[in-house]
């Protein structure tokens, strides 16, 4: 698959950080450099970084998950990423339906507990927040949010990689002192 710009500068940073720690000398990093703008594939970038502890190859740093049994998708070739929709609607809409739900449960004891039907309160918790939800959910599916949404959530993703990679070269060079 062809890298983008934001794939070879993040190989770039990582190449950085290899120099920064003293894993690469400076002419190494410099060659290494060259080849990262010059690369066109995931490939070209992954072999820049294959010696090196602690790096995140660029085609994984760009996976997002798709669910909750946490399985990973690469966006597709076209940049978009699968399945963004139903994730975002998801996250969207995720609070409403637990509390409406809790306080249709609230209502519901209630009107056990005074033995008669009450004044149906949770219409006024799910109405208006419902409104404003579905009109979320529409104008963020005509501005194609799913997608931004994704895409951000990759770019999380990738930054919290990143850190964890960086903690775990940093505890390994710190071992290695130690021994």
């Amino acid at each position: 698959m062809r890298a983008a710009d934001s794939d070879r500068e993040a190989v770039a940073e990582q190449l950085r950080v290899a120099l920064g720690e003293g894993r690469l000398e400076l002419h190494e990093y410099d060659e290494r450099l060259q080849q990262v703008y010059l690369a066109k594939t995931y490939a070209d970038l992954d072999g820049l970084l294959s010696d090196l502890p602690g790096t995140i190859p660029a085609a994984k740093a760009q996976l997002v998950p798709i669910g909750e049994k946490g399985e990973f998708v690469a966006p597709e070739a076209d940049g978009r990423y699968p399945h963004a929709t139903r994730r975002w609607l998801a996250d969207t809409w995720d609070g409403y339906g637990l509390t409406v739900g809790i306080v249709v449960g609230i209502w519901a004891v209630i009107c056990l507990m005074s033995q008669e039907l009450i004044y149906f309160w949770p219409g006024w918790v799910a109405g208006p927040w419902g409104a404003v939800l579905i009109a979320i959910t529409i104008s963020g599916l005509v501005t194609g949010e799913p997608q931004k949404w994704a895409a951000k959530e990759a770019r999380k993703r990738q930054a919290k990689a990143e850190k964890k990679a960086r903690k775990k070269a940093q505890k390994e060079s710190e071992d290695e002192d130690d021994d």
